[in-house]
């Protein structure tokens, strides 16, 4: 989607259904997010946690540890982001986290390669999840091979134009 300055780019928007099917398919191709906190003296720490093979509806589940620096964190600030990075673009995801003690939702959201992260297993005490609220998000997506966007890349370059390498928007949650 373009708007009319044809970069791409839209903000502010409600999350339409192609919206969310956009986040949900770039929140699927990515193993790893990176979570964005904020500590009590107000310093920024990104920190990788394993994307959970979840349904997105406006909620991003992490496993974590109880008490941890991030946990310490998020009691401080609960404001968050969550940013992925993919084969078929970039989503940032702006929210509030939780903690969340249900060992009913560890038992769904258990894998067994927790077990690395967690050698107690999911009935160790320590093992908590992250719940973390979507408010708004920005992507950028596309749907073309990678050899495509760096062609469209290099040919703006040398043509001294805009390239047009996917849709970026802005919307809230």
């Amino acid at each position: 989607m373009t708007d009319e300055t044809g970069t791409g780019t839209t903000s502010g928007d409600t999350a339409s259904t192609d919206d969310l099917e956009t986040i949900a398919r770039l929140i699927k191709a990515s193993k790893v997010a990176l979570l964005t906190t904020q500590t009590a003296n107000g310093d920024l720490h990104s920190r990788p946690l394993a994307t959970q093979e979840a349904e997105f509806e406006g909620d991003l589940w992490f496993f974590t540890q109880d008490p941890s620096p991030k946990i310490a964190d998020i009691h401080a600030h609960p404001q968050v982001n969550v940013a992925y990075d993919t084969g078929k673009g970039y989503l940032s995801i702006a929210g509030t986290a939780e903690v969340v003690h249900d060992r009913e939702k560890v038992d769904e959201l258990w894998t067994p390669s927790m077990d690395a992260w967690f050698p107690a297993g999911k009935d160790d005490p320590a093992v908590a999840l992250l719940l973390v609220h979507a408010d708004s998000a920005e992507f950028w997506a596309t749907n073309e091979p990678g050899i495509v966007t760096a062609f469209k890349i290099a040919r703006a370059a040398v043509t001294r134009t805009r390239p047009d390498i996917g849709e970026n928007r802005s919307v809230e949650l």
